[in-house]
């Protein structure tokens, strides 16, 4: 070291800590990716993926090139600022050219790489990966000793070096993951995955059509009531029953009916039984995705809804289910929205007591309790624990409600403010 120059040490001294700026930029950038897309561009073909994908397949052997190289750099480095140091400033140019050698490897070396590296992750790891990949083969047989010797003492003090998996991403991070998507994905497209994640959390009985709302013929009317109800019904499909609900015998294509109107001849109650299809039962607390696969396997659009003891409480179509993923449709058999709440000049809504809570709270962007009753009735005569006599006011989850109108022994409209700040 003596026979070489000052200036041409302070050369050197400059290359070292490029160098130790690259290791610590490429760590950093290599880290820093995400690998989700990582694995998508290495699938589509992309070279620098495919590097990268190789060196991060073993984290251990990467991490032990790169610390191996920074080491080696930052040390060399060290030993020649302290030669610098003794020339320039004799005994006390040791310590000048510690604390020099420390700030610049801090601001040029580690915090100004590490900071490009952690903006602009992908740039860095794929063209750092090129080096890195030489200097893998070269220094194989280090790196391998360097792993050896880390991974007995971590079983000295036992823990079991093994090679990290991806662990799979759970509901609420790959919701996490779509809603931080940001522009990549159309807000109405991030909302419908979101939707189809949340499917798992609803049951049936959260969006069916309730008992008193079932559309259906009871077959044991007069001829023409019935003939007047199969004609004037809205929907697709109606339910025949005898007397009450629970004795539903059918589940009526409105077209086969048409179909046995034309042939005057056949158009019989007996014939319309024999049309009716076989009810399609569900329980009660089956989720929307395991029902939606349901529909799907049993080729049926319209199941009716029984709880534990086997009585109808309700009813659910396919349509239901989608719009819980995209939306409203027209032809749904529940009231929308729309048709249940009213916007009022004073800021508030005139909501029906039959709305249910999640729409409520999906259309308002409320946060109304949902783990109790499933209509906004529900919910005020769970939370007075009585059924008023007359109009009174209450707050619930510091919502403001008026009461203003009953039917029979339920509220049918209510008055609700947004909630207090």
């Amino acid at each position: 070291m003596n026979d070489i120059s000052t200036g041409i040490l302070f050369a050197i001294l400059a290359c070292l800590i490029v160098i130790s700026g690259y290791f610590s930029g490429s760590e950093t950038g290599m880290m820093s990716l995400n690998r989700y897309r990582l694995k998508h561009l290495a699938g589509e073909g992309h070279k620098g993926a495919k590097r990268v994908e190789k060196l991060l397949s073993r984290p251990d052997r990467l991490i032990g090139l790169i610390l191996i190289g920074n080491n080696l750099v930052n040390i060399l480095a060290s030993a020649i600022a302290t030669i610098l140091g003794m020339r320039l400033f004799g005994d006390v140019g040791v310590a000048i050219s510690t604390g020099l050698l420390t700030l610049v490897v801090l601001v040029f070396a580690e915090v100004t790489p590490k900071t490009l590296a952690s903006l602009y992750p992908e740039k860095v790891a794929y063209t750092s990966s090129l080096i890195l990949n030489v200097l893998m083969k070269i220094l194989a047989p280090l790196v391998l000793l360097v792993n050896l010797i880390t991974n007995g003492v971590l079983r000295l003090l036992g823990i079991r070096a093994t090679h990290a998996t991806e662990d799979p991403l759970s509901s609420d991070e790959l919701r996490t993951v779509v809603n931080e998507a940001g522009g990549l994905i159309p807000r109405r497209h991030q909302d419908m995955l979101v939707s189809i994640l949340d499917l798992e959390n609803v049951a049936v009985n959260d969006i069916m059509v309730p008992r008193n709302e079932i559309t259906g013929i009871d077959i044991n009317d007069d001829w023409k009531s019935i003939v007047r109800q199969l004609t004037h019904s809205p929907h697709g499909r109606i339910v025949l029953y005898r007397d009450q609900i629970d004795e539903v015998v059918g589940m009526l294509r409105l077209r086969e009916a048409y179909r046995l109107m034309l042939e005057k001849n056949e158009f019989t109650k007996e014939t319309l039984l024999r049309a009716a299809d076989e009810v399609y039962f569900i329980p009660e607390a089956t989720p929307l995705n395991v029902q939606l696969l349901k529909f799907q396997r049993n080729k049926e659009r319209i199941g009716l809804i029984v709880d534990e003891y086997g009585d109808i409480i309700g009813l659910v179509t396919l349509e239901d289910i989608l719009e819980e993923i995209v939306g409203e449709f027209t032809t749904s058999i529940a009231p929308s929205l729309s048709e249940e709440i009213t916007p009022q000049g004073d800021g508030s809504f005139l909501i029906e007591g039959s709305a249910n809570i999640r729409d409520i709270n999906k259309g308002l962007k409320w946060k109304l309790p949902t783990d109790g009753p499933r209509t906004l009735n529900g919910l005020i005569l769970e939370h007075l624990e009585d059924i008023p006599e007359s109009q009174v006011s209450i707050e619930v989850e510091r919502h403001p409600m008026e009461i203003m109108k009953f039917t029979e022994n339920k509220i049918s409209l209510v008055k609700v403010f947004p909630a207090r700040k």
